[in-house]
């Protein structure tokens, strides 16, 4: 048998419980940086950048796992001047890196200062 010879798999495959939990166990146990942004725009599978992201720096989002295939992450942003935030998005890096997530929603107009907490819960189904 060579690596290149298919072995014969059943015709139902599935992600077990304990390979979801195993899954959102690796994901929490890397550092990742949540961010927004202000373009318009659907975020899309597709996406690898922010619509327009916010001139913020990233933070470190914190992330805990409510039951054993969640994974949430929470990260506050604070306004460096009056902008609308249409989407946020989490990152596998403090500047650059890869978007792993992405959320479009109703513009929130803020002024300067004003802040937002951001919770973004994920389940590995």
């Amino acid at each position: 048998l060579s690596l290149h010879d298919a072995l014969p798999i059943s015709d139902v495959t599935v992600l077990t419980q304990k390979g979801e939990e195993w899954i959102v166990d690796l994901m929490a146990a890397v550092t990742q940086y949540g961010t927004w942004g202000t373009g318009a725009g659907t975020a899309d599978k597709s996406d690898v950048a922010m619509f327009t992201e916010g001139s913020e720096a990233r933070v470190s989002t914190t992330i805990t796992q409510p039951v054993a295939d969640k994974v949430q992450h929470v990260w506050l942003m604070t306004a460096d001047a009056g902008k609308t935030i249409t989407n946020a998005g989490i990152w596998s890096a403090i500047t650059s890196g890869t978007l792993y997530y992405h959320a479009s929603f109703t513009g929130i107009a803020l002024s300067s200062g004003d802040k937002i907490e951001f919770t973004l819960q994920n389940e590995v189904t």
